[in-house]
């Protein structure tokens, strides 16, 4: 079971650049579903790499999926030369993303992302048009799914705007 509470507050203690995104974002902005894990995009700054490393190799991450003893280190070189990691930590599941299908990176995001309170952090999330858009170009059968819902609540008033 994840712990959205401790790996948001371990991003956000170590000043991590990120947006957040996918079902923890649909969340916020009202949807029902479930989410098991947190994704986020995070900027790929060599200062944001550091301070992303710091916040999350003490969680002990590892590739979510990989077999046991596949060697992983969790470091700014593997940030670096990846883009994209979905990991298992102590704490539970958490993607970082380098950039999402129908958005692109931490930049581009930013400019449509809100401030809101969540587990008592002030977090950067994705507006509800952007999370629709990137939703509906990710094209997996879960995201599309979500997608009638998070336009129904557009059209309601976004709860994460006020």
């Amino acid at each position: 079971m994840t712990d959205f509470g401790r790996l948001i507050a371990a991003l956000v203690d170590a000043d991590v650049a990120f947006l957040v995104v996918g079902g923890l974002a649909a969340n916020v902005h009202g949807s029902g579903r479930l989410t098991s894990d947190v994704d986020v995009v995070y900027d790929r700054s060599p200062e944001n790499l550091r301070r992303l490393t710091a916040a999350v190799a003490p969680l002990s991450p590892y590739l979510r999926g990989a077999p046991p003893g596949l060697p992983f280190t969790f470091d700014e070189r593997t940030l670096a030369a990846g883009m994209n990691f979905t990991l298992v930590t102590q704490v539970g599941d958490l993607d970082l993303l380098g950039e999402i299908a129908g958005g692109g990176g931490y930049d581009a995001l930013k400019p449509h992302s809100v401030p809101i309170e969540l587990f008592g952090r002030t977090v950067w999330c994705l507006d509800l048009p952007t999370l629709i858009r990137v939703k509906r170009a990710a094209g997996r059968a879960k995201d599309l799914e979500v997608v009638a819902e998070l336009e129904l609540l557009l059209d309601e008033g976004d709860p994460a705007a006020d």
